[in-house]
């Protein structure tokens, strides 16, 4: 009997069918406030975006770079929190096709618990979970409960990771594994460190989930590069935050005028990808 596939993972496997690399812009919700963020999910889906990966603002963002974490404090002081977030996610059921990714930290997970963020999360449409700061072990348990609500979790692998370790987590993973190119935190890069073409290749030896490609890509260039070194995805994250920022300093926080900039600049990323 065929598996059934995740939406995540569907979406991957189409995408490979038609020898295209997926991609996935990264934006914080709430930021800077969550009417913005839904006129943006919008946006990014009509404008060439396969999956979205959509960050949970937290105040103590060790993953992120000085742009995201500028990003999730914008977000808070918007009195954005993790339920308004699942909110409005919820409303735009029947709009939104693309598979979103939510980004959390653990602390906002365990507050809530795994079961009911989990459960809350699958209501809203969230498609799969990313949550950086979890150890192997607990995101082997989390794994098991989110994919109990139809959730992929999913797990990544650093340019410093041990074989071995990379080997479980990339067993582990579902939907698709996370390749941070960097050593560090997110934040563009004015190049990528060249061993992650050799990362890639090694992950895809070890099995066939997908592999994608973020922190640290800048634009289309760079998001080409990550194609050429054969992954299935790329993940760009602070370039579209600081277009989204730059474009509510000069349109005075309105939402249509932040959705419009996002759209064009990942209508560039796809063309760089597709190039």
């Amino acid at each position: 009997m065929t598996a059934v596939l995740t939406p995540i993972q569907q979406r991957f496997s189409d995408l490979a069918g038609q020898g295209r690399c997926a991609l996935m812009p990264f934006l914080m919700a709430g930021d800077p406030h969550l009417a913005a963020t839904r006129a943006t999910l919008l946006a990014l889906q009509a404008r060439g975006a396969d999956l979205v990966e959509l960050g949970i603002p937290y105040s103590d963002p060790l993953a992120d770079g000085p742009v995201i974490q500028a990003a999730a404090g914008r977000a808070l002081a918007a009195a954005t929190t993790p339920a308004r977030v699942l909110e409005m996610l919820a409303s735009l059921k029947g709009e939104l096709r693309i598979p979103v990714v939510l980004f959390t930290y653990s602390n906002p997970l365990l507050n809530r618990s795994m079961e009911r963020f989990c459960r809350d999360a699958a209501a809203a449409g969230a498609a799969g979970l990313v949550v950086p700061d979890l150890p192997l072990e607990e995101a082997e348990k989390l794994s098991a409960i989110a994919a109990g609500e139809g959730l992929d979790l999913v797990l990544l692998v650093a340019p410093t990771t041990p074989a071995q370790r990379m080997a479980r987590i990339h067993a582990a993973s579902r939907g698709f594994t996370y390749l941070v190119s960097v050593t560090g935190v997110t934040g563009v890069r004015t190049s990528l460190e060249a061993r992650v073409e050799a990362l890639v290749r090694q992950l895809k030896e070890l099995g066939p989930t997908p592999v994608a490609v973020g922190f640290g890509i800048a634009g289309p260039e760079q998001a080409h590069q990550v194609r050429q070194w054969g992954a299935d995805g790329a993940i760009v994250g602070s370039a579209l935050v600081k277009v989204m920022a730059a474009a509510a300093d000069r349109h005075n926080g309105d939402a249509d005028a932040i959705a419009e900039a996002a759209g064009r600049y990942c209508a560039e990323l796809r063309a760089g990808l597709d190039h």
